[in-house]
């Protein structure tokens, strides 16, 4: 029987997939997609503050992945509420922040409590990212649309035996596979995911984090620093292509080898900005350790590298100086041209724009102090 968009998919094969998927081809490609991720996990360990790349990394790879789904902000708004109250952030602001809780609770649950990635792990993330408590689709009802003809382009399957049954051979996948590549797990694993569509909601976003937990999990790396979303918007037409590609087709040799695409050129550009943050770090704490010597301290620098969006109760909670003293030490990187002033309410923001511009630039280039 022939594939019928408009029909919930409950013919949808279990795992693996009945086709070579560890092709010459394939095998090549994983090579070099492995390389990319053994140098971005070295540039990692370089930082000797992980929490600069924790804070930092994840919440962009938060903005691009929620981009994704159409709940748009931006970098300045995201780290202005990373650190303080996110009460008076706008509503995809919010939703982009737990994004990032997300992202951060799966990789405790990975990396500290050997949790694998399974379908426990994706509810949690998934609940986090919505603010809810839900569970595995229930009801029928649930189809993909085309967002500028409305048409149906997909139908899940459906009923929720069926949708766990599958979800367990999806586990064991991932889980027990071990004889093939994990970097060709992973892009069966996300294709499997988003098919079976567990969620009424956030599926994209969960089968993203879910990508990044299982590198993890398999320690390809150490912390969630892949900003992999970057290549599936660049590329958001031939995600969706290929994706529908293996649904109609069986086509998994170009999905696996556009997964492995993007997970090389992903790395190679992360690994590029953690480099230059590295670069800008040490050319910080020298300007100013020069220029302002009585103050200085490798702790000061860090917080400013975590929070680019600073404020004083940052530098109280650290133990770095009590609020007095914190204001002072905020108010003299701004006096050197480290730091810019910012009133937001009642409150002042300490912003570390060099930082922040880097985050932002494709090209991560930063101009030196004078």
């Amino acid at each position: 029987m022939a594939f019928n968009k408009a029909k919930p998919y409950n013919r949808l094969p279990l795992l693996p997939p009945n086709k070579d998927i560890e092709s010459t081809k394939i095998l090549k490609r994983c090579i070099t997609a492995s390389s990319a991720l053994a140098a971005l996990k070295q540039a990692g360990d370089l930082i000797p503050n992980q929490s600069v790349l924790i804070n930092t990394i994840p919440l962009l790879e938060a903005k691009v992945s929620s981009k994704i789904e159409n709940i748009v902000t931006t970098t300045d708004r995201l780290f202005q509420f990373a650190s303080g109250s996110e009460k008076n952030a706008d509503s995809a602001t919010k939703e982009t922040l737990r994004y990032r809780q997300a992202l951060y609770n799966g990789y405790v649950l990975i990396k500290d409590n050997g949790r694998p990635v399974c379908t426990s792990t994706a509810i949690e993330v998934c609940n986090i990212i919505r603010n809810i408590q839900a569970d595995i689709r229930k009801i029928p009802g649930t189809a993909l649309l085309n967002p500028s003809t409305n048409k149906v382009i997909y139908t899940p399957p459906v009923g929720e035996n069926i949708i766990r049954k599958k979800l367990d051979n999806w586990e064991n996948f991932i889980n027990k596979r071990k004889n093939i590549e994990p970097l060709v797990r992973m892009a069966i694993m996300h294709y499997q995911f988003e098919a079976i569509h567990p969620f009424t909601d956030g599926n994209g976003r969960t089968g993203r984090i879910l990508n990044i937990l299982f590198l993890i999990q398999e320690k390809l790396l150490e912390i969630p620093i892949l900003y992999l979303s970057r290549f599936f918007i660049n590329h958001k037409n031939k995600y969706y292509s290929l994706l529908r590609g293996v649904t109609e087709k069986g086509d998994w040799e170009e999905w696996i080898l556009y997964v492995l695409e993007a997970i090389e050129e992903t790395a190679f550009c992360t690994r590029e900005k953690i480099n230059k943050t590295q670069e800008l770090l040490v050319h910080t704490c020298n300007f100013a350790r020069q220029s302002c010597p009585k103050i200085y301290s490798r702790e000061l620098i860090d917080v400013i590298f975590e929070q680019p969006y600073c404020r004083i109760n940052n530098l109280v909670q650290k133990k770095i100086a009590q609020r007095q003293t914190a204001s002072v030490y905020l108010k003299r990187l701004v006096d050197i041209g480290i730091l810019i002033e910012v009133p937001v309410g009642k409150e002042k923001l300490y912003v570390h724009t060099k930082f922040l511009n880097l985050l932002k630039k494709n090209d991560n280039s930063f101009e030196p102090y004078n």
